[in-house]
Order: C-alpha cells, then structure tokens, then sequence
C-alpha cells in the first residue's frame, strides 16, 4: 500500500485480512467495512479472482457491510475480470446484503474512459446485472470513500 492509503487505514483501525502480490484486503468491522486495494500495475484473472473470493468470505462474516476498491495502482485495464466483478461476484455479493460499492480509479482520463466502455458493453450483454440496486460512488481517496 502506498503510504497515504497506509495512513488512512491505520487511522480508522482496518485489520488486514489477506495479502497477495496483487492485492491487500482489508476490514474494519466497527464501520463495517472492507477495503479491497490492487497493488500491482496488473492483476492476472486468477488472481483477481482469488482475491474477490477472499472478500466474499469477510460478506459473509458480517451484514450490510460497504465495500471499497481501491484500484489505483492498476496501469492496465482487462475487461473479463471487469465483465465477471459486474456479472458474477457483484451478484452473489448482492444476494448476501451488500450494497454499497465505493470505487477508487486511478487518475489517468483514458482508465476512467475504458472503465465506461466496459460497462457501456457489460450493460447491454447482459440484462439481468443488478448494478441499478447497488449504491455505487465513484471517490478520490480511501478516506472520503469511509466517509461517504
């Protein structure tokens, strides 16, 4: 994590939760919490996925808990792992009660454009997506994502 991000987390007491070469999860069960930060400038699917499993064991931990990720470090944009974090893991997450996503992208025009094309494109393939019952905010910073 870099060390703002570190900051942030220390200060509102997140535990880590699972560590990889791609990815840092972490939780605060008092804000009912988690924060999913991507350390790596790409993230092969495997791991993407590995990760997002991992986070699916803290939902079901807990109830109604706000979920932020914190992609800021990626350089790379791949479309299936966004295609299955909207499809598959979003649903399921949906179906054990959380709700909020909060997301942090990283601050290059041309990711955040890539980010809206890939939706463009999941949106109109797949028609049963439940991304219109999430509450979902697009932040600057871990800290206004807690906040928010």
């Amino acid at each position: 994590m870099d060390n703002t991000a570190d900051k942030q987390l220390t200060q509102y007491e997140f535990k880590e939760y699972y560590i990889s070469r791609f990815s840092q999860v972490s939780y605060n069960k008092e804000f009912k919490t988690i924060v999913c930060k991507l350390t790596s400038e790409y993230v092969p699917i495997e791991h993407f996925k590995d990760t997002f499993l991992k986070i699916s064991e803290l939902v079901e931990a807990g109830n109604n808990y706000k979920f932020i990720f914190d992609k800021r470090s990626l350089k790379a944009f791949h479309q299936p792992s966004m295609e299955w974090y909207f499809v598959v893991w979003k649903k399921d997450m949906h179906k054990k009660g959380l709700r909020i996503h909060r997301k942090i992208l990283p601050p290059e025009p041309w990711f955040k454009k890539s980010v809206e094309i890939a939706k463009e494109q999941i949106y109109r393939d797949h028609k049963d997506l439940i991304a219109a019952q999430l509450d979902i905010k697009y932040c600057n910073s871990i800290e206004e994502a807690i906040e928010s």
